[in-house]
């Protein structure tokens, strides 16, 4: 069933209505989604794109980093209390399964082939492996103290990790599993992203306030983007979230404590504008227009919807107590 765009706006408006209703029930439209991990509500929120609340997912407890699954019909959310991967059906809105994991589990990322979850445990200081089929686990890196941030290369066959107390960056050969290098950034280390063209590797840096930019090559730091904000201390502004456009023009960074959200631009590092949100800007992730930047602000327990051509804040929407993690379907 197929229908060209000149021929369904010949249709009277209750049969564009009808047929808009019938493809989405058949999955070929697909409205985007806002998904939000509540620490403190034990649940994953989910908000059209505007920010409007549509329903609430029961999960483990304390979820915080999301992703979703390769095929998209899943979403993988880590619980820090429950020590589990939950499993979230998108078209049930239920967890239907977990996975057992190490103590107090932070950050994850997935293998290319979705098979393999690489998740950051805390109070162990490991790199853990585990298998989502069998759901059993494979292996362990020790890291440096309070692992969080883990980015896998694109082929697979290494991971980035973080170490808040040791200020570094771990580079783990998963296959040999063991550390390669250690790459000293800044003061407690958190998040990464990664440019599109896989050249370089940008990690937050809460205590330094600012973010470093580590050459993928040569897996050295090159240079950095620091941050300030008029009238306000340095130790006041605590970066985390990174997220960058699809061109690799455009980098944004939460400003954790600060409350403002940070556009950079890449080629030169410098900052072009800062845009104020709530209280502890936290989470960060972008429309599929990349329009809209959506932010979760942990002390204010609600997530700002920005306006990222015209720089503001647009809309604040209640998420729960303690939002974490922002996730938006394509």
């Amino acid at each position: 069933m197929t229908s060209s765009p000149l021929c369904v706006a010949r249709l009277p408006a209750w049969r564009r209505l009808t047929l808009a209703a019938l493809l989405c029930c058949a999955g070929w439209v697909q409205a985007s989604s806002v998904y939000v991990s509540s620490e403190k509500d034990n649940q994953v929120l989910v908000f059209d794109a505007a920010g409007k609340l549509q329903s609430r997912i029961d999960v483990c407890k304390r979820p915080r980093h999301m992703m979703f699954s390769k095929d998209q019909s899943k979403i993988y959310v880590c619980c820090g209390d429950s020590n589990q991967l939950g499993v979230v059906d998108r078209a049930s809105g239920k967890m239907v399964d977990t996975v057992a994991l190490g103590n107090s589990p932070e950050i994850f990322d997935l293998s290319p082939d979705g098979q393999v979850v690489y998740v950051s445990i805390e109070d162990d200081s490991v790199l853990a492996a585990y298998n989502l089929t069998t759901k059993k686990p494979l292996f362990e890196v020790k890291t440096g103290g309070e692992p969080e941030g883990v980015m896998l290369t694109r082929d697979g066959q290494f991971a980035y990790v973080t170490s808040e107390e040791a200020n570094l960056v771990h580079l783990v050969d998963l296959r040999s599993q063991k550390i390669v290098k250690d790459i000293k950034v800044g003061n407690r280390p958190r998040r990464f992203a990664a440019s599109p063209d896989g050249s370089e590797i940008w990690v937050s840096n809460e205590l330094s306030a600012n973010v470093s930019v580590i050459d993928a090559k040569t897996h050295t730091v090159k240079g950095n983007v620091a941050f300030e904000i008029k009238g306000m201390r340095a130790n006041d502004i605590t970066p985390v979230g990174v997220v960058m456009t699809r061109d690799g023009k455009t980098a944004w960074v939460s400003l954790g404590r600060a409350n403002h959200v940070a556009e950079v631009d890449v080629a030169t590092r410098k900052v072009r504008r800062t845009v104020l949100v709530g209280k502890r800007a936290w989470g960060l992730a972008m429309s599929p227009d990349e329009k809209k930047l959506y932010v979760t602000n942990g002390l204010s327990d609600d997530m700002s919807l920005v306006d990222t051509q015209a720089g503001k804040a647009i809309r604040t929407v209640a998420a729960g107590r303690v939002p974490h993690t922002p996730l938006v379907s394509p």
